[in-house]
């Protein structure tokens, strides 16, 4: 193969899976239900990527170490209550599998827990896609560069030849820290602007739009 990466990693909530509405939801839903301020939408999608403990801490700096375990809870019991309506981006599944058979190794870098992940990865069926994967309850939560540094030595392929795909600034500013390129999606959780001012490579309406250039311009 002998195109410019090897490796593409991509984020998963707001980049493959059309949940972002969904947790904004839950998290103004928790903060209801433990009494704190709640965060408007666009306060509430900011933090999508972070790990949920970092998330609500974010979002509520005076609160207690009880009351951030408290909204925790709570955003899990909103979200797992409306998770399994979910559904992929159009065009996820089908752009995969071209990925795959053209020669690219793949892995996912999520602010996601491993049980969550796993849960997904086994209801969508994409598990067999991902060579590797890194959660935020495995490493630093993005956009420290652990979990990207985890993915590039548990596969060896260089900084370089790797490429990360996400929806928010948190996925670009990861990127930029491990030494990586990356690549922005305008349909997730941060407005395109604020992609663009991190310079990714490219700007992308639509997964399938990402896969084509992949394939062809990469």
């Amino acid at each position: 193969m002998n195109a410019r990466f090897e490796l593409l990693v991509f984020d998963w909530d707001g980049t493959l899976m059309d949940s972002t509405g969904m947790i904004a939801r839950s998290i103004q839903r928790a903060f209801a239900d433990v009494g704190l301020p709640v965060p408007d939408d666009r306060e509430a999608r900011y933090v999508i990527g972070y790990g949920l403990t970092e998330a609500m801490s974010h979002l509520a700096p005076q609160a207690s170490e009880v009351q951030i375990r408290a909204v925790v809870d709570a955003y899990r019991q909103h979200f797992l209550a409306k998770d399994q309506e979910l559904q992929l981006y159009q065009g996820v599944e089908t752009g995969l599998a071209r990925l795959q058979q053209a020669g690219y190794r793949m892995a996912v870098a999520t602010g996601k827990s491993r049980a969550g992940l796993d849960r997904v990865l086994r209801a969508t069926g994409l598990g067999a896609f991902f060579e590797v994967t890194r959660t935020a309850d495995e490493a630093f939560s993005k956009p420290h560069p652990a979990m990207l540094e985890y993915i590039l030595d548990f596969t060896a392929v260089s900084p370089t030849r790797t490429l990360m795909i996400g929806d928010t600034t948190h996925d670009l500013q990861l990127a930029i820290n491990a030494g990586t390129a990356s690549v922005g999606l305008s349909y997730g959780a941060h407005a395109a602007d604020e992609l663009q001012a991190l310079a990714p490579l490219a700007m992308f309406d639509d997964f399938p739009a990402l896969v084509d250039w992949i394939l062809t311009d990469a």
